[in-house]
């Protein structure tokens, strides 16, 4: 799918990963609406790159809902999904005062992280559905965010990896599901990534957490998580697939 001129949703666009995504959107001529729960930086993000700020929660419904109608207002129907939004904690499931971890934490990381993007994905798809078929008949791309979490989760990451694994799980059944439609969807696991997060960490941890990647031995940049989610959208023949963005890390257990 050539993305100039397209519609484009970015879940998570007011920082890290989802600040880069839109960003490359724009810069390849993508009318983009940043999506965040945080209107300050989505607005920020926004005005820097002539796209739209919409409020958006991608764990509730109408919320998600709100944000696909306000989108479209702005810049017509979207054929770009970039589902980014997402939380991250760790915590241990017996902790040092012998307590089990509470539940409801576990159940927030899911709710937020899987059930989010699984949200996110059908109502774009019920709006994507309905609109013309472009060549080869598609309509339109979405792309999810994962983690090596998913595949070698450390400890404390209970939640957070069973939240990255469910979305790596579900990428080719709904590939399959949706292509019916015209819609393809691939998921990007990232590994080791200079986001706002780590940045804020000391420079010796940073420095440490880079030299645990074989090669390039340092943090990834989030341009090159956004130039591969934009070249996903580029190349047609790129479904139900998960790719590592790693360096070929392999986490340790911590």
């Amino acid at each position: 799918m050539n993305i100039q001129g397209q519609a484009a949703l970015v879940t998570g666009g007011g920082s890290g990963l989802g600040e880069a995504t839109a960003r490359e959107l724009a810069r390849l001529g993508a009318k983009v609406a940043v999506l965040d729960l945080n209107m300050a930086n989505a607005e920020r993000v926004a005005n820097d790159i002539g796209g739209v700020a919409v409020h958006c929660n991608v764990s509730d419904a109408d919320s998600m809902a709100q944000a696909i109608q306000t989108a479209a207002a702005a810049h017509g129907p979207a054929r770009i999904l970039m589902q980014i939004a997402g939380i991250g904690t760790a915590k241990r499931v017996v902790g040092k005062d012998g307590k089990a971890a509470p539940l409801d934490d576990f159940a927030k990381v899911i709710h937020v992280n899987l059930i989010g993007t699984y949200n996110a994905a059908r109502l774009f798809a019920e709006a994507c559905a309905q609109l013309d078929p472009m060549e080869d008949g598609a309509r339109g791309v979405m792309v999810f965010t994962a983690s090596v979490a998913a595949f070698d989760g450390q400890v404390g990451q209970q939640a957070y990896s069973a939240s990255k694994a469910g979305v790596v799980g579900m990428t080719l059944p709904m590939a399959r599901d949706l292509a019916q439609h015209g819609i393809r969807v691939c998921t990007i696991a990232p590994g080791l990534f200079k986001t706002p997060l780590l940045a804020s960490l000391p420079e010796p941890v940073q420095q440490s957490l880079a030299a645990s990647i074989p090669f390039p031995a340092r943090l990834g940049k989030p341009s090159e998580f956004a130039e591969l989610a934009c070249h996903i959208v580029h190349n047609d023949h790129l479904n139900g697939e998960v790719i590592r963005l790693d360096g070929a890390l392999r986490m340790a257990p911590r």
